[in-house]
């Protein structure tokens, strides 16, 4: 082998290196923005509320992801029965952002009635009860693309929210 096909291989070989540094470099990098993206969202919406901030929480967020995984054959929005509280999200294209989907739950806020404690009839109100559950203080999310198309998302919360007989933002005796 002469010296220029060995120096050849050698430096095929280091800018290899290189571009697998890069990829998995910019991969953790857009995980970090990706949680810290659904942690500002949620705590934007907490803050306008008067609710404490969320911390992430790594163990949440692997629970989540684990969840999200298990869900992506068929996407079907099925909950995790888990021991933490849970908002589901499922879109038809993989592009949502963190931003958009937690925007989808606070948008349930226009059917919610907090000094009653109730949801308008017919509509959903359990998403943005959970993001806003003044007991809640840790958050892990996760997204995973769906095998059939789409995007799953997975937020865990604990504490849990969402008590029957009691109000997210305000304590109860």
């Amino acid at each position: 082998m002469s010296s220029l096909t060995f120096q050849n291989i050698i430096i095929s070989t280091f800018i290899l290196y290189l571009l697998v540094f890069t990829v998995a470099t910019k991969a953790h990098e857009d995980e970090e923005l990706m949680k810290q993206e659904f942690l500002d969202v949620h705590n934007n919406i907490r803050e306008h509320m008067g609710e404490p901030p969320l911390n992430w929480d790594e163990e949440l967020a692997k629970c989540a992801q684990n969840w999200a995984n298990a869900l992506s054959g068929d996407c079907n929005m099925i909950h995790s029965n888990g021991p933490y509280g849970e908002n589901l999200f499922w879109g038809g294209y993989d592009h949502w952002t963190p931003t958009e989907v937690v925007q989808s739950w606070a948008s349930e806020s226009q059917y919610f009635d907090d000094k009653g404690n109730t949801c308008s009839e017919g509509q959903m109100c359990g998403h943005y009860t959970q993001v806003i559950w003044r007991k809640t203080c840790r958050i892990g999310c996760a997204r995973q693309k769906c095998n059939n198309g789409g995007l799953i998302v997975v937020c865990n919360y604990d504490p849990p929210g969402n008590y029957e007989h009691e109000n997210p933002l305000y304590e109860t005796n």
